[in-house]
């Protein structure tokens, strides 16, 4: 899985989002240096579409805001997909610590 769509994935598992909205949620996990463009969003979005793991949604009730944003929510096979690529991650991490590139918890 791309970086960008595990970041997009883990936006919409807090919930429904319109993509700029996703592009504010990515940019403020990181440290600053992480810069989404929109072109690239939209990209891994049709993508995620595609392969059925989001799929677009009509905005939320609750929303008051320009009436061309695109929402997109999670689909179960995007959670899975998502959560099998944390633990993939998570078992890089420990044998990286394993192997001394980074330290421990404490």
């Amino acid at each position: 899985m791309r970086p960008i769509e595990f970041e997009i994935l883990l936006s919409l598992a807090a919930g429904t989002r319109h993509g700029y909205a996703i592009i504010q949620d990515i940019e403020a996990r990181g440290d600053g240096a992480v810069q989404v463009e929109t072109g690239t969003l939209y990209r891994a979005l049709q993508r995620l579409v595609e392969q059925g793991l989001v799929s677009p949604t009509a905005p939320r009730a609750d929303a008051d805001d320009d009436e061309r944003r695109r929402y997109y929510a999670i689909t179960a096979d995007g959670r899975r997909a998502a959560s099998a690529e944390a633990a993939r991650m998570a078992a890089l991490v420990d044998r990286a610590r394993a192997t001394r590139l980074i330290p421990g918890s404490t």
